[in-house]
């Protein structure tokens, strides 16, 4: 593959918040209902547990509820918000495996790259949860990226977004129509992805996925792709 890769700094580009900035020891992510990616903060420097209800209070006046990302490293905060009563959620697998890997050829007719999403690319992910918000989150990436929509017999059933920062990219919000999955759009999704990656420069394709995930998982790691990394949330229940 190629440069390491830098899991927080590829996250902050390829699905940036709306603003980021510090308050006090903690760096705050203004969300704007676009998920927990762009919504949680994260440690900055110098903190103790005494800080943690400044970190709570900046994130209530974004509207925001009290929620921490747990990067490889952070284990003193991972412990300090489990004693305030924080629970995990999501914890997520990172994966990557070279782009020229996973790069091959692609029919147009089952998966396409385009900019910006066609209004059908955005139904597909309307459908899977993914909504206006978080696409409000690719609109603002300032690097190369791309939506991909996926067909079956002329009929739209997937779309992906994919971003680069550096040398690095990384493919987000995958969905699949459930009456499609299983067919080999996915695959199709991450080939075109790669494609694109391969002509942006990119030498590494990277993803996160829930651990809980195992579908997905299995498909990554048949593709060998391997798990590099990986994160989870800290959220208080109010």
């Amino acid at each position: 593959m190629g440069g390491a890769l830098d899991l927080a700094a590829v996250m902050e580009a390829t699905w940036p918040p709306a603003r980021s900035f510090r308050h006090g020891p903690w760096q705050l992510r203004d969300g704007q209902g676009g998920g927990q990616r762009v919504s949680a903060a994260s440690a900055a420097a110098g903190w103790d547990a005494t800080d943690l209800p400044e970190a709570e209070a900046g994130m209530a006046a974004l509207g925001q509820k009290p929620l921490f990302v747990i990067h490889a490293g952070d284990d003193a905060l991972d412990a300090a918000l489990a004693a305030r009563g924080y629970r995990i959620n999501d914890p997520v697998v990172a994966y990557a495996a070279p782009v020229a890997q996973l790069a091959g050829p692609v029919s147009g007719m089952a998966a396409f790259c385009h900019w910006p999403p066609l209004a059908i690319t955005c139904d597909v992910w309307a459908e899977g949860g993914i909504g206006p918000a978080r696409v409000e989150v690719m609109q603002r990436v300032a690097g190369p990226k791309t939506a991909i929509l996926a067909r079956t017999q002329d009929r739209p059933v997937g779309a992906a977004f994919v971003a680069c920062h550096g040398d690095i990219a990384m493919l987000h919000a995958l969905e699949v129509l459930p009456a499609a999955r299983r067919q080999g759009s996915a695959h199709n999704m991450l080939r075109a992805a790669a494609v694109w990656a391969q002509d942006q420069g990119a030498t590494t394709m990277s993803l996160v996925v829930t651990q809980a995930n195992a579908p997905a998982r299995a498909l990554y790691e048949r593709l060998g792709m391997v798990a590099v990394g990986g994160y989870h949330y800290r959220v208080k229940d109010q």
